[in-house]
């Protein structure tokens, strides 16, 4: 092999480098891009949002329970918010707890008894409560006659209230899949609600 033949060799590694330069950056500037609009998007409907509940109080209320409780399903709207544009939070996937409890199985209980709206199930003490559907957190605390409660509104538009609930393992806003450990019952007993648009749904249904 002679000095030409190496200069030529030399040169196609430097075209095809060259090449590859070529189509990789704009790929990295696009996803760039992409990541800044999808932050730029969330953060101006949640200072528009927070703006217009501040300047106008009266609407806070009628916000909660005209359009947060009856029509808007923001569990379903983040679903599709995922599956369409990816988790807004960048990179989340690796730092994701990869021994969180999940359960394949259906809530087991061994008696029902109508309580409230809901119904009282009789579980294992200290039973840890799997996530029926999938779904997004949207209260945790006491709810009226329902202390320890954590209420998740599924993608199926249907609201759970598990109540009776300690060692709490999801946070407010989450986005849980179903089956996920959202906590355990502080005894042997486990009270349920389901509802739908303000309404109250027959427990034997979903169980």
């Amino acid at each position: 092999m002679n000095q030409s033949d190496i200069d030529e060799i030399k040169k196609r590694i430097k075209n095809k480098r060259l090449i590859q330069e070529k189509y990789q950056e704009p790929k990295k500037t696009n996803n760039i891009y992409k990541f800044s609009i999808k932050i730029l998007i969330v953060v101006l409907l949640t200072i528009s949002t927070l703006i217009i509940l501040k300047k106008y109080p009266n609407l806070k209320n009628k916000f909660y329970s005209e359009i947060y409780e009856k029509n808007i399903s923001f569990a379903s709207i983040n679903n599709l918010y995922q599956k369409t544009f990816g988790n807004p939070i960048p990179f989340s996937e690796y730092f994701k707890n990869k021994t969180e409890a999940v359960f394949n199985e259906k809530i087991k209980y061994y008696q029902t008894e109508d309580y409230q709206d809901g119904v009282k199930l009789t579980v294992d003490n200290n039973y840890l409560v799997p996530n029926i559907e999938s779904g997004m957190v949207i209260f945790i605390g006491d709810k009226e006659n329902y202390p320890n409660t954590i209420i998740v509104e599924q993608v199926n538009g249907i609201d759970v209230w598990y109540s009776n609930i300690e060692n709490v393992t999801v946070n407010l806003y989450d986005y849980i899949d179903k089956g996920k450990l959202i906590g355990s019952t502080i005894d042997n007993k486990l009270n349920l609600v389901f509802k739908k648009n303000g309404e109250i749904l027959n427990y034997n249904d979903y169980l």
